[in-house]
């Protein structure tokens, strides 16, 4: 049952990497897409939340590779991104609601699959 946890986590952050380049890029060149209803205390603008998704996307693409690769390294940068990306999501939910949330959860998904992956070859230790 162990063994699944790094790949799953690995896989999630590539996604996760992938959907938030997806989301960065769409900021950036079709600012349109995303409205703002109304004032919002973390109203900045959609080409810096842009720049903002592209990176953590780019990042969590690099980290969710390392833990692949069975870094260890790549597991804690991997769950300091998943942390930053969920706050990054909660503070852009105004933009795009359902995405937000759905960013979100596959963000604990993560975080709860790399810091229970290698728990019990710990403990046998």
């Amino acid at each position: 049952m162990e063994t699944f946890r790094r790949p799953f986590g690995a896989s999630l952050m590539i996604v996760i990497g992938i959907f938030q380049v997806v989301v960065g890029l769409t900021a950036i060149f079709q600012r349109a897409f995303y409205i703002l209803a109304g004032s919002y205390l973390f109203g900045f603008s959609v080409v810096g939340w842009g720049w903002t998704h592209l990176a953590l996307g780019v990042l969590l693409l690099l980290a969710g590779g390392a833990v692949l690769a069975g870094q260890l390294w790549g597991r804690v940068v991997g769950i300091v991104l998943a942390s930053l990306s969920a706050v990054a999501n909660f503070v852009f939910l105004p933009y795009y609601p359902l995405w937000s949330m759905l960013i979100i959860a596959a963000d604990v998904a993560v975080i709860w699959s790399l810091t229970r992956y290698g728990r019990e070859e710990a403990v046998l230790r």
